[in-house]
C-alpha cells in the first residue's frame, strides 16, 4: 500500500507546486496571508475560545492590512460584506425561524410524526423519522429542528423499546441533510444568493442528491451503529418533560404538511417566470411569488391561521410566540454576517483572485474544489453556516473564470462540504451527545461518522449528476 500512497501524495504535490509555479509572487503571498488567516481564525474560535462573530471580524481586519489594503478600504469591505450578506439571508432565517416556532406551539411536528408513524408501523419507524425530520428541518435550524422533534425520539423509543440511536440517528440525518443542502433552508440559500444560483433548479438537484445521501446516512447507517452501541438510556429528566403533549389538539396532517410546504411550492412556482413569458402579468407575478422572502413571508402569515387562530391562540400569544423566537437568532445572524465580512475582505483584498488562478492554474474540478474549501473551514470552526458563507467567497471568483460550470451543483458541493466531520468544536456535537446521553466516544462514533458519510455520499451523487446535467 505504501508506494501506492506515496505516488499519490507526489501527484496531488506535483499538481499543486505546478499550479504555483504559475502564479505571480503576489499572488502567492496573498495565499499565505491567507492561510495565516485561517489559522489565526481556528486558533481563536478553538482553543481562546472567543465568539466567532468577533474572531471572523478580527482576522478580516488582519487579513485586509497583511493583503495591503488601505485601512478605510478594509473598514468598507467589511461594512459591505455584512450588509450584503445578511440583505436577504438575516429576513429568510427571521421568518424561517417564525415558521417553526407555529410548527412547534400547535403541535403540527407532532401531528406530522404521529401520522407518519402510523402509516409505518413500529417496525419501520425509523424511516419514519427520517421523513418527519426531512419535512420539519425545511424552515428551521439544526439545532431548532433537534430541540422540536426529540420528545418524539423519546416517546417513541419508550413506546416500541428499539435503540435509542436508531430512531434517532435517522432523525438528525434528517434535519442535517436539509440544513446544508435544500432551500428554501436559510443555509444553502446563503451560497444560492452568493453564487447567483437557480432556487428551483438548486431544490431538484438538491432532492436527486439528498433522498439517497440521507437513507444511507440515516436508517442504514442508524441500524450500523445502534448494534454497536447499546445501552443507551433516556436522560431522565428531559424524558418527562418532553412527554406531555395531548394527541387530541394537534392540528390536522394535511393542514400542517401544507404550511410547511408552502414555501417551496411558492419558489417552485417562481421558477415557471421564464415558461409564462408569453403572459406579463403570469410571469411577473410567478417570479415574485418565488421570491425566497415572499415565498417565507406569505408561508408565515398562513401559518397565523392555519396554525395559531384556528388552533385557540390569540393575538398576543402569536406576539409573544415570534419574540421568543427571534431573539436567540441574533448570534446566528451576527455569525452569518461576520462569514459575509470576511468572504468580502478575501474578494477585495484580490485573494479570491489568487484562489482562483491556483485552482484554474492545477486544473482542480470546481465541484470538488468547492467541496474541499468547505469542509476545511467546517473543520476548523464547527459551523455549516460559517463554512458556506466563506467558502462562497473563495469559491466565486473560480467559477469566474471557468467556462461551463454548473452553479447549482457548486452549491450543492458547498452545501455537503459543510456538512463533514463534525467534532467537539460544533453545538451540534453537543447537542447530540446530550439529548442521546452518550459519551464523547459514542458521539465520534455515531453523530461523526454520520456527518462525514452524509458529506462524502452526497459528494459522490453531484459529481455523478454533473456529468449528465
Amino acid at each position: 500500500m505504501e508506494p501506492v500512497t506515496v505516488r499519490n501524495v507526489s501527484l496531488v504535490n506535483g499538481i499543486l507546486l505546478g499550479g504555483l509555479e504559475k502564479m505571480s509572487g503576489h499572488d502567492i503571498s496573498l495565499l499565505i496571508y491567507t492561510l495565516i488567516a485561517i489559522i489565526l481564525l481556528i486558533f481563536l474560535i478553538a482553543k481562546v475560545k472567543w465568539h466567532p462573530f468577533v474572531v471572523l471580524l478580527l482576522t478580516s481586519v488582519i487579513l485586509g492590512m497583511l493583503a495591503g489594503m488601505k485601512l478605510p478600504d478594509v473598514a468598507d469591505a467589511i461594512q459591505d460584506g455584512v450588509g450584503n450578506t445578511l440583505g436577504s439571508i438575516a429576513v429568510i432565517i427571521g421568518l424561517g425561524t417564525i415558521l417553526g416556532k407555529m410548527l412547534a406551539e400547535s403541535g403540527g411536528a407532532d401531528q406530522i410524526a404521529n401520522t407518519l408513524l402510523n402509516k409505518f408501523g413500529e417496525r419501520k419507524v425509523h424511516w419514519a423519522m427520517m421523513i418527519v425530520a426531512f419535512i420539519v428541518g425545511i424552515p428551521v435550524f439544526f439545532e431548532v429542528g433537534l430541540v422540536l422533534l426529540i420528545p418524539l425520539v423519546y416517546t417513541v423509543a419508550r413506546k416500541s423499546g428499539m435503540s435509542l440511536l436508531k430512531i434517532g440517528i435517522p432523525m438528525v440525518a434528517g434535519l442535517s441533510t436539509v440544513h446544508g443542502l435544500l432551500p428554501p433552508h436559510p443555509a444553502p440559500m446563503i451560497a444560492v444568493e452568493g453564487l447567483n444560483a437557480n432556487v428551483a433548479k438548486t431544490i431538484l438537484y438538491a432532492l436527486i442528491v439528498a433522498i439517497p445521501s440521507v437513507i444511507i446516512a440515516g436508517p442504514v447507517f442508524g441500524s450500523f451503529i445502534a448494534k454497536r452501541i447499546s445501552g443507551l438510556e433516556m436522560p431522565k429528566a428531559l424524558s418527562e418533560q418532553f412527554s406531555k403533549k395531548d394527541s387530541k389538539e394537534l392540528p390536522s396532517f394535511g393542514i400542517t404538511l401544507f404550511t410547511i410546504l408552502l414555501p417551496v411550492i411558492l419558489m417552485l412556482i417562481g421558477s415557471l417566470s421564464d415558461v409564462l413569458e408569453e403572459s406579463k402579468t403570469l410571469s411577473e407575478w410567478s417570479g415574485f411569488l418565488g421570491k425566497p422572502i415572499v415565498a417565507l413571508l406569505i408561508s408565515v402569515i398562513v401559518s397565523f391561521f392555519t396554525l395559531g387562530y384556528a388552533r385557540g391562540f390569540n393575538k398576543q400569544q402569536l406576539s409573544s410566540f415570534m419574540g421568543e423566537c427571534l431573539a436567540p437568532t441574533a448570534t446566528i445572524i451576527l455569525v452569518i454576517g461576520g462569514g459575509g465580512a470576511f468572504k468580502n475582505v478575501l474578494i477585495t483584498s484580490g485573494v479570491g483572485d489568487a484562489i482562483a488562478n491556483l485552482a484554474v492554474n492545477t486544473h482542480i474540478s470546481p465541484i470538488l474544489f468547492a467541496w474541499l474549501v468547505a469542509a476545511l473551514i467546517r473543520v476548523a470552526t464547527g459551523s455549516a453556516s460559517v463554512a458556506m458563507t466563506t467558502a462562497v467567497g473563495i469559491v466565486a471568483p473560480v467559477l469566474a473564470n471557468v467556462n461551463g460550470v454548473n452553479t447549482e451543483l457548486i452549491v450543492l458541493a458547498i452545501g455537503s462540504g459543510s456538512l463533514i466531520l463534525s467534532h467537539v468544536n460544533d453545538a451540534g456535537f453537543w447537542m447530540v451527545k446530550e439529548f442521546f446521553n452518550m459519551s464523547v466516544a459514542q458521539t465520534l462514533k455515531s453523530w461523526t461518522v454520520m456527518e462525514t458519510l452524509l458529506s462524502i455520499v452526497s459528494l459522490i451523487i453531484v459529481l455523478l449528476l454533473s456529468v449528465i446535467v
